[in-house]
């Protein structure tokens, strides 16, 4: 496949991304509130259990995966990468090695850049076809700052060129942390669009083929502590008004991330946005990670006899995330 086609495929429609890349720590965090202990086995397991659901490949089209579980064998002794593959799902892998914070405000920047080339081609043997790589932005007064937004955007570019020169597709997650905060929905439509301006910007700088990258942002939602919050059709409205006024017509789709949103908000918002917005010259889909695993992971717990009613509240949500994508 030329990295036009897999960035299509990606994008196809009813289907949309699960992101399975948390790192250990932050896996760790999901396993503790469920009472289990983040082994490697058990880290493992969990990427098993979700990978092995039937029918998944319905409205899955890819994964993204953490660097230990691409690597290594699973429980069951196959490799991830095989049994998507058996699936018709492509594999990813986040590049990124997590965020730097440089200053007293606690804005960061993203690091991976040293060795990235190997790591690709490592990656692409393992059987790797896409890539992820974020960058974080804090809203605030005066925030993000003037270095947050280029340094990020810049190390974005870079990323993105290295990733298409070793013949893979990038995605490029510029996450402005939206419900973290009380400001309004309007201060978090201004600092999306600043950022995506400034990203794609830079991507044009590098020479990015933007037929052969995906966009993972955020959606525009007001701070959790905002005494003002937003209906589903103003955060539809919104976002998709940024996305028009910011992102080229030869991205191939644009896969939201969740954000701390829970799984019936993530999937409602995006219902609207492609129940609202038809002829779009983008597909606008999913990259979730919480909003698709959540329910199923308490489901689990941690108990094998769990498994078979995990996988079913996985797929799910999983079909009505895919629904969604439909405006249903």
């Amino acid at each position: 496949m030329t990295l036009q086609e897999i960035a299509k495929a990606l994008v196809a429609p009813r289907k949309g991304i699960l992101a399975a890349d948390e790192s250990v720590g932050t896996m760790t965090k999901r396993l503790d509130a469920i009472k289990v202990v983040s082994t490697p086995e058990n880290r493992s397991l969990w990427r098993e259990i979700m990978v092995t659901t039937d029918g998944i490949e319905v409205a899955i089209s890819g994964v993204i995966l953490f660097d230990e579980t691409l690597r290594n064998p699973l429980p069951n002794g196959k490799m991830i990468a095989d049994i998507l593959k058996g699936k018709n799902i492509l594999s990813g892998i986040k590049v990124d090695k997590g965020a730097y914070k440089y200053n007293e405000n606690e804005e960061t920047f993203t690091l991976g850049q040293d060795g990235l080339t190997e790591r690709l081609e490592d990656y692409k043997k393992l059987g790797a076809v896409f890539t992820k790589w974020r960058a974080v932005y804090k809203v605030g007064n005066n925030l993000p700052s003037a270095a947050a937004i280029t340094g990020n955007s810049i190390g974005l570019a870079e990323y993105a060129l290295l990733v298409q020169k070793a013949g893979l597709v990038p995605i490029v997650e510029p996450e402005v942390l939206v419900l973290k905060g009380n400001h309004d929905i309007n201060k978090s439509r201004q600092v999306t669009e600043k950022v995506l301006k400034d990203v794609f910007y830079w991507l044009k700088q590098f020479g990015i083929k933007f037929d052969s990258m995906l966009l993972k942002p955020n959606m525009v939602l007001a701070g959790k502590e905002s005494k003002s919050q937003a209906t589903a059709e103003e955060i539809a409205q919104l976002t998709v008004e940024i996305l028009r006024k910011t992102v080229p017509k030869e991205i191939p789709g644009i896969v939201f991330l969740s954000g701390g949103l829970t799984p019936d908000e993530a999937t409602g918002y995006l219902k609207k946005m492609n129940e609202k917005y038809k002829g779009l010259p983008w597909q606008l889909s999913y990259s979730f990670g919480r909003a698709l695993q959540q329910e199923a992971l308490r489901a689990w717990s941690g108990k094998s006899n769990n498994i078979k009613a995990a996988q079913e509240v996985f797929f799910v949500r999983a079909k009505k995330v895919s629904s969604a994508r439909n405006g249903k």
